[in-house]
């Protein structure tokens, strides 16, 4: 079965009614990024940023994955599908993928300050005094700006042995996610999805990359239905 790699972002959620901070120029739901996905801002006002991560929490108990995560996880069927996602919400796996990664972290999960490595499954508000077992205070399992992303070896590896790269609702220009495309071998087919495409006609030539130019949604639906012919076929 050959290896189907989805590199996918946050255009990926947006259609499930999930915001970003790129929706208005650096704020996240009225905040500055910096002020609740940084170390900094969590040393400064530490209940101000676990409380803008409950809302996140909450936020993500109300909304459903969309068409877009449905047929990546239907590609299963007909390929040996690994999702790398830079999103932290769960849709991906709601929707049915079985093998994905989340570079950025997990909203439902939560870590020790004093021990990375302790992580927990926490769907529930998280506040001060909320310690792990050896008395440290207990921190959104996601990946802040300014911190080492632990999962992008793993996540290289993945892609050096594709045989499809997908690259789905992100615009590939925030590092270090965005290096993960130069580790796909040079002659395997790729596809951008995105509407807005900011990538010169140049890079997708060497690349071997096709552009289609549709929301996260509409684009899964084209490329699900070519590469189930030719997988078929």
């Amino acid at each position: 079965m050959k290896k189907l790699v989805i590199l996918s972002g946050a255009g990926m959620s947006a259609e499930s009614g999930i915001k970003t901070f790129r929706d208005a120029d650096g704020l996240w739901e009225g905040h500055d990024v910096m002020e609740v996905a940084s170390p900094q801002g969590f040393q400064k006002d530490p209940s101000l940023v676990l409380d803008f991560y409950n809302q996140r929490r909450r936020q993500l108990q109300e909304v459903e994955p969309n068409d877009g995560h449905r047929y990546i996880a239907q590609l299963e069927k007909h390929f040996d599908v690994h999702v790398v996602t830079q999103n932290v919400d769960d849709l991906h796996e709601r929707a049915g993928s079985t093998q994905v990664l989340h570079l950025h972290g997990e909203l439902n999960k939560i870590r020790s300050t004093g021990n990375p490595s302790d992580i927990k499954i926490w769907k529930k508000d998280l506040v001060l005094g909320d310690l792990c077992s050896k008395g440290f205070q207990l921190r959104p399992h996601i990946v802040w700006f300014g911190e080492a992303v632990p999962e992008l070896e793993r996540a290289a590896a993945i892609v050096s042995v594709a045989d499809y790269v997908v690259i789905v609702g992100t615009s590939m220009q925030v590092y270090p996610a965005a290096s993960l495309i130069s580790y796909a071998k040079l002659e395997i087919p790729k596809f951008y999805i995105d509407p807005k495409p900011k990538i010169s006609y140049e890079i997708t030539q060497a690349m071997h990359m096709e552009i289609l130019e549709h929301r996260a949604t509409e684009g899964m639906r084209v490329l699900f239905d070519r590469l189930t012919k030719e997988d078929q076929g």
